[in-house]
């Protein structure tokens, strides 16, 4: 039999990235932590690549604010990470816009994942793109 944690703390990761407001993204976390895992969300935006150390930035203070890691050097190095690969997946569309979204975190045993909801672009010209990150602690 298939271990589905780690698809299980993804598909909540992207849920949380795409959640429309404060009262959904706290309903699913709700959700979530009756199902034994631990979520986080924080927004993101401004020029690419001058926020690309906030959002590493951000996430890991996230994870911890919320009880997801603690401040050992492993657990924040997977977050960190993780929320990297998902920068990297989204990077060669931002390079030089602006970027605004969502970053959601999830974790269960010793499985945690990372994603980035990101509008892309100028003005009102905008690109949509996901970028998912999952490391094992």
């Amino acid at each position: 039999m298939q271990d589905t944690t780690s698809r299980e703390v993804c598909r909540a990761a992207v849920t949380l990235a795409l959640s429309r407001d404060r009262d959904e993204e706290q309903t699913l976390k709700d959700t979530y932590r009756a199902q034994g895992m631990g979520t986080a969300a924080v927004d993101h935006g401004g020029e690419f690549v001058s926020s690309v150390a906030k959002m590493v930035e951000r996430t890991v203070v996230a994870a911890k604010r919320e009880g997801l890691i603690g401040s050992h050097h492993n657990e924040e190095g997977a977050v960190a990470g993780a929320v990297r690969e998902a920068i990297s997946q989204i990077s060669a569309k931002s390079i030089g816009l602006n970027v605004g979204g969502k970053i959601g975190i999830a974790r269960q045993d010793d499985h945690v994942a990372v994603c980035i909801f990101a509008a892309i672009g100028l003005l009102h010209l905008n690109e949509n793109a996901i970028g998912m990150g999952h490391r094992a602690i």
